[in-house]
Parts: C-alpha cells; sequence; structure tokens
C-alpha cells in the first residue's frame, strides 16, 4: 500500500495587495524527497514555504499533512524572546535528555549555546533556528536559504548532515553548489505555479530553458493564428456574417488566451560603467600584520593587487578577512608592515550587511538621497552614471514596480535588498569594487548576470564569498585564511585552490584565542556512518568524522580507480586532450585527498586509542 505524502497542498490560490502571488497551486512531498525550490526574487518561494509550515493562511485551498507527522521550518528571523541563551531556543522543542543533540549541532555549525540572546548577533539567531530543527529531527524540513551567515566550514558540516539525513527537505538557497549535492528533485515557482522535476538542481537551468523555448514557440504559433484569423476578419466576414459568427467567437477566445498568458520577469538591467583606467598597480601590501590583543589576526602578509584582478577571500568566520579587507583598502592601519594604494582608484562598495539602507526609508528616497546619486532641483531624478533619469524608470530596471517605488525598505526581501543595493552601486561610475557576500539572496538569473558582469569588468575586485560556485566562476586568485595570522593566495577559484593545496579544505573554525583546528579531507560525500562504539578522547565531529573516513577512502579509491582506468585508454591524449586533462588533475586531485584522508584516520585512531 502506497504510503500518505508527508505535506499536500491543493488549489492553493494567495493574494497580496491585490496581486496574485499563487493561483490553483497544487503541491506534494513525499517521504524521501530532497527537493530544491527555485524561482525568481519575488516569485512567493519563502511565501510558500510559510503556507506549506502553516505559517502563513492561503486564501483558497488545503493544507494536509498525515497524523504524527512533523513539519519542521527555520525562520529566518526567529522570535528568541522569552529564552536567555541560544540553546534555551534550540532545545525548546527536546524532550528532557535530549540537549545533547543541540550542543552537537552547535558544533558543526560554529556557534556557541551559551551565548546571551540580549547580545547575539543576526547570524547567531540564524544559526540558533538552523539548529532548533536540525535537533528536533522533524519528517519534514523546510529550509529557506540556511547557508546565509555560514563559513564555508559550517556549509560543507550542514551539508554532510543533510546528505546522510533520514528527514526529507524542501530548500531554498542561492548556493549552486549547495543544491547541486544535496538534492534529488526540483520545484520551480513561475506566475503562480509549480512544476516538479524528478532530477537535481544539477539539470534546471536546461530545464528552465527548454520549456521557455516551448512556451515562446506556443505563443509565436498562437499569434500567427490570431493575425490570420483577424485579417480573414476584417475580409470576409461582411458576405458570410450569420454563418461564420462562431469563428469571431473563436477568434475573440484566442484573443482572450492570449491575453491570459502572464509575461515572464525579464533580468535586470544590471551594468557597470567602469571609471577611468586606474594605475596598474592597485595594492601593494607588505609585512602587514593585525593584533587586536588576544593574537594575531594578520601575520607578516604580502599581496600584489594589479588592475583587472578579481580576488575572492575566503576561510571562516573569525578569521579576519574583514579585517584583512580594511587594511587593504586603507580604512584600517596595520599594525606592522605597509600598504600603498595605486592612483586614480574609484572604489564602490556592496555591504552583506546592508547597513547602507535604511529600513523605514522607501525606495524613491533611497536613491534620491544618496549624495552620488542626488540631481540637484529634481527631486524624481536620479543620476545614473552621468546621466540623471527618472527614478521609478532606474528601478523598473532592477525589477521593481511602481507600487514598490514608495514602499519602505524594510518590506523587501533579502533578494531584492541586494538588488536595491546593485542599483546603488552601479549607477556611479567605478574601477574597484569592493563586494561583501555579494551573493547573498539572488536568485540564479540575477547571479548569472553579475558573473558575466564581472567578468567583462575592466577594474580591480575584492571579493569576500562563501558560495564556492561563485567563487569558481569569478575569482582570478582566492585568499585563504585559517586564523592564528595564517593567509595563503592562490591562484584561480575555490576549485583551484582545493587541488593546489591537496584536496584540503580550510580550516574548521576558529578559536577565541584566534588559533584553528586542523584541516580535513577534501569535501566530499559522506555515506552514512558506520555503528562503531563512540571513542575516548574524541569531541563528538571528531566521533562522527572517524565513522566516516572508512567510506570517504573506500569512494575515492574507487574515483580513483576509474580515473586510472580511463587515462589507460589508448590515444586518449591526442583524441580527446581537454578531457584527457581533466581527468589527470582529478586524479591527482583524488590520490590527494586519499593521503590526507588515510593521514587524518591514523591521527584520529591514535587520539582515541588515548
Amino acid at each position: 500500500m502506497a504510503r500518505a505524502p508527508l505535506l499536500q497542498l491543493s488549489g492553493i490560490s494567495l493574494t497580496f495587495g491585490g496581486n496574485p502571488v499563487f493561483d490553483d497551486l497544487d503541491l506534494v512531498v513525499q517521504a524521501g524527497d530532497r527537493m530544491a525550490l527555485v524561482g525568481r526574487n519575488g516569485s512567493g518561494k519563502s511565501t510558500l514555504m510559510k503556507v506549506m509550515a502553516a505559517l502563513a493562511e492561503a486564501d483558497q485551498g488545503s493544507r494536509v499533512v498525515p497524523p504524527g507527522v512533523t513539519v519542521g521550518y527555520m525562520e529566518q528571523d526567529p522570535d528568541l524572546s522569552g529564552f536567555e541563551t541560544l540553546g534555551d531556543y534550540a532545545a525548546a522543542a527536546l524532550s528532557d535528555g535530549e540537549e545533547w543533540k543541540v550542543a552537537a549541532v552547535a558544533e558543526g555549525l560554529r556557534f556557541n549555546p551559551e551565548t546571551p540572546v540580549a547580545t547575539a548577533s543576526g547570524g547567531e539567531r540564524r544559526r540558533a533556528a538552523l539548529a532548533r530543527l536540525m535537533a528536533s529531527e522533524p519528517e519534514l524540513m523546510l529550509l529557506d536559504e540556511p547557508t546565509n551567515h555560514l563559513d564555508i566550514a559550517a556549509i560543507e558540516w550542514l551539508e554532510n548532515e543533510l546528505s546522510t539525513t533520514r528527514s526529507a527537505f524542501v530548500l531554498i538557497s542561492h548556493d549552486r553548489a549547495f543544491l547541486k549535492r544535496l538534492t534529488k528533485g526540483t520545484l520551480w515557482i513561475d506566475r503562480g505555479q509549480v512544476r516538479r522535476r524528478e532530477s537535481g538542481f544539477d539539470g534546471f537551468e536546461d530545464w528552465r530553458d527548454t520549456v521557455w523555448a516551448e512556451e515562446d514557440a506556443a505563443r509565436h504559433k498562437l499569434d500567427r493564428k490570431i493575425k490570420a484569423e483577424a485579417k480573414w476578419a476584417v475580409e470576409g466576414i461582411s458576405a458570410r456574417r450569420k454563418r461564420n459568427m462562431g469563428r469571431v467567437r473563436a477568434l475573440d477566445a484566442l484573443k482572450a488566451e492570449r491575453a491570459s498568458q502572464i509575461r515572464r520577469q525579464g533580468t535586470a538591467a544590471m551594468e557597470i560603467e567602469a571609471a577611468p583606467t586606474s594605475g596598474k598597480r592597485v595594492i601593494e601590501a607588505t609585512g602587514i600584520s593585525k593584533d587586536f590583543g588576544s593574537g594575531p589576526v594578520i601575520k607578516d602578509f604580502d599581496l600584489r593587487v594589479m588592475r583587472g584582478d578579481r580576488i575572492a577571500f575566503v576561510g571562516p568566520n573569525g578569521a579576519g578577512k574583514t579585517t584583512l579587507l580594511k587594511m587593504l583598502t586603507g580604512e584600517l592601519a596595520p599594525d606592522t608592515g605597509t600598504v600603498v594604494l595605486g592612483t586614480g582608484l574609484e572604489v564602490a562598495v556592496f555591504d552583506q550587511a546592508r547597513a547602507q539602507l535604511d529600513p523605514e526609508a522607501t525606495l524613491w528616497d533611497s536613491l534620491t538621497n544618496d549624495p552620488q546619486m542626488a540631481v540637484s532641483g529634481a527631486s524624481d531624478q536620479v543620476m545614473v552614471r552621468g546621466v540623471p533619469k527618472h527614478v521609478v524608470g532606474y528601478l523598473k530596471d532592477f525589477l521593481f514596480d511602481e507600487r514598490q517605488a514608495r514602499a519602505p525598505v524594510k518590506s523587501l526581501s533579502g533578494g531584492e535588498k541586494a538588488r536595491l543595493l546593485l542599483a546603488r552601486l552601479m549607477a556611479r561610475e567605478s574601477n574597484f569594487l569592493i563586494l561583501d557576500e555579494p551573493t547573498n539572496d539572488l536568485d540564479v538569473e540575477t547571479l548569472d548576470l553579475l558573473q558575466d558582469i564581472l567578468g567583462d569588468f575592466p577594474g580591480t575586485v575584492l571579493l569576500v564569498s562563501h558560495d564556492r560556485d561563485f567563487i569558481d566562476r569569478v575569482a582570478t586568485a582566492t585568499v585563504v585564511l585559517e586564523g592564528g595570522g595564517r593567509a595563503t593566495v592562490y591562484a584561480g577559484g575555490w576549485s583551484d585552490m582545493l587541488v593546489q593545496r591537496g584536496g584540503n579544505p580550510v580550516a574548521l573554525s576558529v578559536s577565541k584565542t584566534g588559533k584553528t583546528s586542523a584541516p580535513s579531507a577534501a569535501p566530499v560525500a559522506a555515506a552514512a556512518p558506520k555503528a562503531t562504539p563512540a571513542k575516548a578522547g574524541l569531541s563528538f565531529t571528531e566521533k562522527k568524522r572517524l565513522e566516516e573516513l572508512p567510506s570517504v577512502m573506500e569512494r575515492l579509491e574507487a574515483e580513483i580507480g576509474k580515473l586510472s582506468e580511463l587515462l589507460a585508454t589508448p590515444d586518449l591524449f591526442t583524441r580527446e586532450p581537454v578531457k584527457a586533462k581533466r581527468a589527470t588533475d582529478m586524479l591527482a586531485e583524488r590520490q590527494s585527498a586519499l593521503a590526507a584522508a588515510e593521514e587524518e584516520w591514523l591521527m584520529l585512531e591514535e587520539k582515541s586509542a588515548g
């Protein structure tokens, strides 16, 4: 007998401000589903997830969850009132004696459960909300941008946990690498409807483009039919009026069908106007160090940034990325060493914290009150790359409609706030971009456009990001910070950096003393842990890692065997040199990762033995 779905939505319709968000929407989530929920910013992803979690009520339709099935939702802005510490909030839904689950998740997510709620940052509150969901282990998990405010090590920990969970889950995320690894199905919200595809996010963009191409072909065919019928109506109806009124009514029906088709939202009209070319050398940092009294944040670091470089800075939270960035741009003086900035620099900054936006101000005022965008004597104009433009017209370039122009910033979604910041940044000429987590909350189409813009930008870019896929697509060099003052420069993006490190990722965490945990083996998909007795002397994470490593090594050995077999193919290097080069690089990466995994396994075994 077939099992009942974990959750079923039927005939869901919902309207906000007179505009339909969903119309007669149906959705089913089964046990074992691992779904990516994707769609344009403003398409209703978060709203739909709240309907699924019973936190928002639809105007019409039904939500059915079988008795005994628990649905957990990770809140974007959790209400922690009434709780003294983050741990108290995270453990509130657990039974007595299960508090250890929060401690285990908190270790992976890198936050302290003893942190008082009153002093916790927004990122810590979100991690506590994620810990609460993970620890309660519901049958269905609903996760809305769970990787925001996580560093790469915590993201990889979360990937491993979700890859082995028995719970079904639905994910909203801008992180393509995260979605590609974890999802086995895709839910696509497009103009109020949800399409389902039984395949993970990896093939989503090809599927979307195919659907849109079929739509365009059908619409073109319908337009031609309407044109032909309209011509007949004008030229031939007079003599056959009585006999052909049915055909006229059919023409009216075709026109009504065409009018009912909802136009797809376009992409934002983003572009960066380069300021006059800067000097060839943008930054020359020599022997710079910084210590705030608890150990070095950066120690004896050298970096030369040339015009056109795109440098990504990665590392765990607290490793010193922001401090290093401030020193390199002259905002913060180093304790030792020198930083020399080049000539002719025109700087534009994208702020991760959205501190440049007043939540109470309207979108209109956010642009017109910006001193660098204001047009003297014209309250409805903004200066866009040296040319006055009507504020509503410029907002439309970034996919805001006229009604939103007078709405407060606080009413915007995370993705819409990111687009508003990009609108401000791209209104001015620049040749030096400072981008702090620019990808947070952006949809796939806007990410693609931003990537293309940065690829064509002739100036220089310094980029802080935890989005591995975006770093791979954009960066020409990657600086890894691991705490304790250590920072290393690698050529290329995230994947290139891993290969140069022998498959070892960045350090897992940074302690309050500035020291970091040792790097582990390459981030490969972990198999379900085998049941082994708990080892004395190991932390929870180390015990779990020791259980996982045999499966990791077995997987790596199998991949090495397949790659070696492929490279043994006669004439491979002459027939398919590109494929042969990729296979060679992958083989070297897997061999390095296997060696690191074996060394880590030996170290943990020795530690567990006392």
